[in-house]
């Protein structure tokens, strides 16, 4: 099951995904009564942690009328839905408590930067996080090149994970539990950001640099849906795809992180309470923008794809 969220008529709706249409969750509740002569009890919420795993209230009623509209394409196809192209497509999760980031996550993308990957026992995950509020940006709303340090601004595909129940101190092997549902996340980052060009230097300025060049207004596009938990049972069997322009720069699947998702998800719940609607984007394989010194400029399209989930579109523009 897929769902997103969009704005119609200047309201907030919910409503289920597909690459052709979109059917808001009271449209099929709506058809469903009419049809089958009964009526759901479906939850008024604009939340889609509302209708997902493991802890929605409404995800039982959700994933009947997923059901129920796949075996009624014609529904899909009516009056009543909406047109994916013409939507106007929000982020799954408008306002997370916490957005959680890897670095160093694929073997391919550390050593395509002059690095050299560490096996899993003998290291950590690196984890940093982005301003949720700022960062945060629609499917199809630009990612705006900053003013402050335009020159290198890069691509970083990564799939994103949404907690979906407060937990503290779970295991890999329980980890997956506590996931509401996957999403597409673009990690853009400024990978030359130098403030103060007559600086002093400090021992520490290349990792504040690096992480100061992540924090940028725009730089984290998600969605274009989150696909529930259920429907992905494993999550490192996805395939990822990243397009500039429609040249294809990113090619790999999750099966190639260093740290699986469940490993992830137990080594930050050991260090801080993971909370509904948190995200954990789980690092980028190689192919970013800054192994063979290509960078985005105004004008460009960035197409950010994995499999089961969706295609994330994120235009280029300067700030």
């Amino acid at each position: 099951m897929r769902l997103c969220r969009i704005k119609s008529n200047g309201q907030i709706q919910l409503a289920f995904y597909d690459e052709q249409r979109i059917v808001p969750l009271t449209t099929a509740a709506k058809a469903f009564a009419d049809k089958m002569g009964r009526k759901l009890d479906l939850p008024v919420s604009e939340s889609l942690l509302d209708f997902l795993p493991p802890a929605g209230k409404g995800f039982a009623v959700a994933k009947e009328l997923a059901t129920w509209l796949a075996e009624h394409p014609a529904v899909i196809g009516s009056a009543a839905s909406i047109t994916t192209s013409s939507a106007e497509l929000l982020v799954p999760i408008p306002r997370p408590n916490k957005i959680f980031l890897l670095a160093g996550n694929y073997t391919e993308h550390i050593t395509e930067g002059g690095g050299v990957a560490p096996e899993r026992a003998e290291t950590f995950p690196y984890v940093f996080m982005k301003p949720p509020t700022t960062t945060l940006t629609d499917p199809n709303k630009p990612v705006r090149i900053p003013k402050v340090s335009p020159g290198a601004i890069d691509w970083e595909l990564e799939l994103g994970v949404i907690i979906g129940k407060t937990v503290k101190g779970i295991s890999e092997a329980d980890a997956l539990s506590c996931v509401a549902g996957y999403t597409v996340i673009n990690d853009i980052s400024n990978r030359k950001f130098r403030p103060n060009a007559d600086r002093k230097k400090r021992d520490k300025d290349a990792f504040f640099d690096w992480l100061h060049g992540k924090w940028h207004d725009s730089f984290c596009p998600a969605g274009p849906c989150i696909t529930s938990a259920d429907a992905i049972p494993d999550p490192q069997t996805l395939k990822l795809e990243l397009k500039l322009n429609g040249e294809v720069r990113q090619n790999s699947t999750t099966a190639a992180m260093i740290f699986p998702v469940a490993a992830l998800i137990e080594f930050v719940a050991a260090i801080c309470t993971l909370e509904p609607g948190d995200i954990i984007s789980t690092g980028t394989p190689a192919g970013v923008g800054s192994a063979t010194g290509t960078f985005l400029k105004p004008g460009d399209v960035l197409l950010a794809s994995i499999g089961s989930i969706g295609t994330l579109v994120s235009p280029v523009v300067a700030e």
